[in-house]
């Protein structure tokens, strides 16, 4: 059997095992299964392309592609090493941005090295092939921007505020016809040129994208980034004719693409809606004044409620991670649980800055799995329930979403916090919330705020209890 042949059924292997992977990191109880199948999978693709290449120096003697080759695997390598290390889970969002920006960066070298090359092709292929060049770059150039701009936000580097250009939709509809117009003309004329105004084209339109969406959408835009890069990949898989980046593409981009859905319909946002502009468009800052005087609690009148609570949940947000108070929180949980306190989680399906990123906190810090649950398995019990402990949580909380029509949260589902008992809110101060928009929480009656950091107020309480 040729190498040919065996590295084409390795890729075959691999792309099974990534469709496994994904399958496994649906669950919390299959995770770490689904991630031992994707470095799998991964593994098996980069010794059969590894193969493939020295197989071909062999042929040719041309050993300048396998140093390339293993230049870049040291270099990414010691790269992808050093950033696992280092990385907070607080900076897993604008990392993952980060990453995407490559692989759209990837699909515009592709796209120009399929053009430079002039691959021996048939006749009757050579429009498709050009056709595929300049999708490919266009989409690949977009992901690059519009990463790049979504890692500047999360990590606060630029202002998370959207950019109001004016006519911004209409210059992102022009961008799109243009880039109609632009792949006709090059499919039956080959310039240069041509290249070049849809590589601008593609990464000012991708830079204005992202940089028009406001912070409150950030988890989508990083999700819906995930589905370009997906679709990049699958492009650059057309032109380098490598069916395992085809098949691997293609299951990155429609799952981030339906992922992008889910997380629009928990927000209650149309797709379109949040490309347009997302949220913080003209949204004024409510004052305390408008809702009157909110209601502060120690620590220690925080312990004595919990005590005598029947019924616990606890929502986190954002805050929660970056005051790394999961571990802590845990250690709360499983006391309250040796003296009888029902306590579960309620995970909103945006909180934090990246799908998932509560549930991975969580079981971080061992967290029980069968006491985590999602907004719509938790929503109808809030009512019923002694405390609620909002730890670093703000838009997905707050009940202008389902009661002020003018908000521009409104109709995004969000945690009914409000409903229980008592509320107890952790936070540093009375700010405003990613999403630029004032809170009417703080000021219920059976709400209380519970100032300071995080993990430092919940070992005050552990300390109390």
């Amino acid at each position: 059997m040729t190498v040919d042949a065996l590295a084409g059924a390795a890729y075959i292997v691999a792309a099974l095992l990534f469709i496994l992977s994904l399958a496994g990191l649906s669950r919390h109880e299959s995770a770490r299964s689904g991630v031992i199948y994707g470095i799998s999978g991964m593994t098996i693709a980069l010794v059969a392309t590894v193969a493939l290449t020295v197989a071909d120096a062999w042929t040719t003697g041309a050993l300048l592609g396998l140093g390339l080759l293993v230049a870049a695997v040291v270099i990414g390598a010691a790269i992808g090493l050093w950033r696992a290390r280092s990385v907070e889970m607080t900076g897993m969002p604008e990392l993952i941005a980060l990453l995407h920006s490559f692989v759209g960066l990837a699909a515009v070298l592709v796209g120009w090295n399929g053009y430079l090359a002039h691959p021996e092709i048939a006749a009757e292929l050579v429009g498709i092939h050009n056709a595929e060049v300049f999708i490919g770059i266009f989409i690949g150039g977009v992901t690059f921007t519009g990463s790049i701009v979504a890692y500047l936000k999360l990590s606060a580097k630029i202002s998370s505020k959207p950019l109001m250009l004016p006519g911004k939709n209409a210059l992102n509809i022009g961008a799109l016809v243009a880039f109609v117009v632009l792949t006709v003309w090059f499919v039956n004329d080959q310039q240069l040129g041509l290249l070049i105004g849809v590589t601008v084209l593609a990464f000012a339109l991708g830079w204005h994208l992202v940089a028009s969406i406001g912070g409150g959408d950030m988890p989508v835009v990083v999700s819906m980034l995930n589905s370009y890069s997906g679709w990049a990949a699958a492009a650059a898989g057309f032109l380098l004719n490598n069916d395992l980046l085809i098949v691997t593409g293609a299951l990155v981009g429609s799952s981030g693409a339906y992922l992008s859905y889910v997380m629009c319909k928990a927000m209650n946002r149309s797709f379109l809606s949040v490309i347009a502009g997302g949220f913080g468009i003209a949204a004024p800052t409510a004052t305390d004044a408008e809702y009157g005087e909110h209601h502060e609690i120690t620590a220690e009148s925080a312990a004595e409620m919990l005590t005598a609570a029947r019924t616990v949940v606890i929502t986190p947000g954002y805050g929660m991670a970056v005051a790394q108070a999961q571990y802590p929180v845990a250690d709360l949980v499983r006391r309250l649980r040796e003296r009888g306190v029902d306590v579960r989680f309620g995970i909103h399906p945006v909180a934090g800055r990246l799908p998932g990123h509560m549930n991975v906190l969580l079981a971080e810090a061992k967290v029980p799995y069968d006491i985590v649950l999602s907004m719509d398995e938790i929503n109808d019990d809030l009512a019923s329930t002694s405390v609620v402990l909002v730890i670093g949580a703000n838009d997905t909380v707050n009940p202008a979403a389902a009661e002020d029509p003018s908000s521009p949260i409104a109709g995004m589902p969000v945690l009914k916090v409000w409903e229980a008992e008592n509320v107890i809110v952790f936070k540093r101060s009375m700010a405003a919330g990613y999403a630029g928009v004032q809170n009417p929480l703080f000021f219920r009656d059976n709400a209380s705020m519970l100032f300071g950091d995080a993990k430092q107020k919940v070992e005050d309480i552990i300390a109390a209890l």
